[in-house]
């Protein structure tokens, strides 16, 4: 089955569950723009119902289960006021869908929602902060072991290229989505080593063997690359909306 075929089935299936309560349905993320042909999976989908009680829920029970059994992460259910309400919490969420998303049924209540950038900022170096002291913690406990210490840096890269690509945001820049292109402007506009980011992204590709990599002169060079990050995000000053 191809992607749009399981698509417009899922919309087929809420469509018949809500009626009229189905205000829209958005396709985020990668496969959104594209990216994803025929090898796709978690295809990321956002319900806007006109209201969410245990009824609802559980009419979308059997929907969501097909889906996951499909691969896909269950939908996200959020009713209209919802929508707008919940962008100053969820400022990089809304941020991504607003950025890479398709109409599926109904109005695009997406695209005219209004991020205010001091919430953004700070939840940007909320989680930058955050994911720093996690790699922190962990990485303290295996740091004598160079194999789970590398794997533990190359299963974080990927967490740190996107908010590596929001910080370039926030600063004005327009990366573009590949994770090699978010490094090198990040290299560019804020001086941050590029150099531990490329070897992780080598090694979960594949491109570079384990014993390639020294594992604790990368540790080093990724905190220090990943504290620039930290502190050029601290010195932003947010434009209000």
């Amino acid at each position: 089955m191809t992607m749009d075929k399981l698509l417009q089935d899922l919309v087929e299936r809420l469509r018949k569950a809500f009626g009229a309560g189905l205000e829209s349905v958005v396709l985020y993320g990668s496969a959104a723009s594209g990216e994803l042909h025929e090898h796709f999976s978690d295809l990321n989908v956002l319900c806007v119902l006109t209201k969410i009680t245990p009824a609802e829920l559980g009419a979308a029970e059997p929907i969501f289960r097909w889906w996951r059994d499909k691969g896909n992460p269950s939908p996200l259910l959020l009713t209209k006021g919802e929508l707008s309400t919940s962008v100053d919490c969820f400022p990089v969420e809304f941020h991504d869908i607003q950025s890479q998303h398709r109409l599926l049924h109904g109005v695009d209540l997406v695209s005219g929602l209004v991020i205010d950038d001091r919430y953004y900022r700070a939840q940007v170096e909320y989680q930058l902060r955050s994911a720093l002291l996690r790699l922190r913690q962990k990485g303290g406990g295996v740091l004598s072991d160079r194999r789970l210490l590398l794997h533990l840096m190359a299963d974080s890269v990927s967490t740190f290229c996107v908010l590596m690509r929001h910080v370039l945001i926030l600063a004005g820049a327009q990366p573009g989505r590949p994770k090699r292109d978010v490094i090198e402007a990040a290299r560019a506009t804020f001086g941050v080593d590029s150099a531990p980011f490329l070897a992780l992204l080598d090694l979960r590709e594949e491109k570079r063997k384990e014993r390639e990599i020294d594992s604790a002169a990368t540790f080093a060079a990724y905190l220090a690359a990943i504290d620039r990050l930290v502190q050029v995000v601290d010195e932003i000053s947010p434009r209000g909306n």
